[in-house]
C-alpha cells in the first residue's frame, strides 16, 4: 500500500507577530499523525486573503511542490486560507483537481476527492458556496474597517506603523538566539519549538529568514 503524502499550508492576514499560524499548524499536524500520513512540508504565509493567487508566493510554492512531488493531499485549516475571492479559490481548487491532489479543510471537515481520486459529489457545491460566503464576509469587514479608519483620521488620528516598530536583523538575532542555536545544531522545527517554548510558526520564520 502506497503512503499518503501530505503538505500543510497555513495563512494569517497580518505581517509580523500580531497573528500566528501556530494553532493551524498544530491542529493539522495532529490530524496528519492521527491518519498516519507522511508529512513532507509545511508552508506558512502572512498575507491578505484578498490577494490574487499570483501575488501569494508561498501558496504557489506549496501547490507547485505538491505537483512536482506527486503529493497526495494538501491540508488547510479552513477554505478561506486559500483566499477570500470566490473566483481565485475556485481556480485553485480546479488546479488541484486537474493534478489529482486532494484538499482537506479541517473546519469544514471536507475533502475534495474521494478514495478513487475523483471529486466528491458535494465538494463543488460546498466549495462554491463557502468561498462566496467568505468573499461577502470579507467585503463586509473591509467596509467596516474603512469606515472606522475614515472616522479615526477625521478626528485627528494618524495611520501607519509607529517609528521603531520594525525590528532590525540584529535585534531579531538577539531575541531568537536560542532558536538559532538549536536550528544550527540540526534540531527539527517542532523540537526547537518545544525546547524554546516558542510557536512553530516563529521557529519556521526564523529558519527561513536566516536560511538555517
Amino acid at each position: 500500500m502506497s503512503t499518503t503524502t501530505a503538505v500543510i499550508y497555513a495563512r494569517v492576514s497580518s505581517v509580523g507577530d500580531r497573528q500566528s499560524t501556530d494553532r493551524q499548524i498544530s491542529d493539522l499536524l495532529d490530524y496528519v499523525e492521527y491518519q498516519h500520513w507522511d508529512i513532507c512540508k509545511i508552508y506558512e504565509e502572512h498575507i491578505s486573503g484578498a490577494k490574487k493567487n499570483t501575488e501569494r508566493p508561498v501558496l504557489q510554492k506549496a501547490i507547485e511542490y505538491c505537483k512536482a512531488n506527486s503529493i497526495s493531499i494538501l491540508l488547510v485549516s479552513e477554505l478561506s486560507r486559500l483566499g477570500r475571492n470566490a473566483f481565485e479559490v475556485l481556480a485553485t481548487v480546479k488546479d488541484l483537481i486537474d493534478n489529482r491532489i486532494n484538499l482537506y479543510m479541517q473546519k469544514e471537515q471536507l475533502t475534495l476527492l474521494d478514495n478513487e481520486g475523483k471529486p466528491t459529489m458535494f465538494a463543488p457545491i460546498m466549495i462554491a458556496t463557502l468561498s462566496t460566503c467568505a468573499q461577502l464576509e470579507r467585503e463586509n469587514i473591509k467596509f467596516r474597517l474603512n469606515s472606522g479608519r475614515k472616522l479615526y483620521v477625521e478626528r485627528g488620528g494618524k495611520l501607519g506603523r509607529k517609528v521603531g516598530s520594525v525590528k532590525t536583523t540584529e535585534q531579531k538575532k538577539e531575541e531568537h538566539k536560542d532558536i538559532i542555536s538549536y536550528l544550527k545544531r540540526g534540531y527539527s522545527v517542532r523540537n526547537v519549538a518545544k525546547l524554546t517554548n516558542k510557536g512553530i510558526s516563529t521557529v519556521q520564520r526564523i529558519k527561513t529568514e536566516f536560511n538555517l
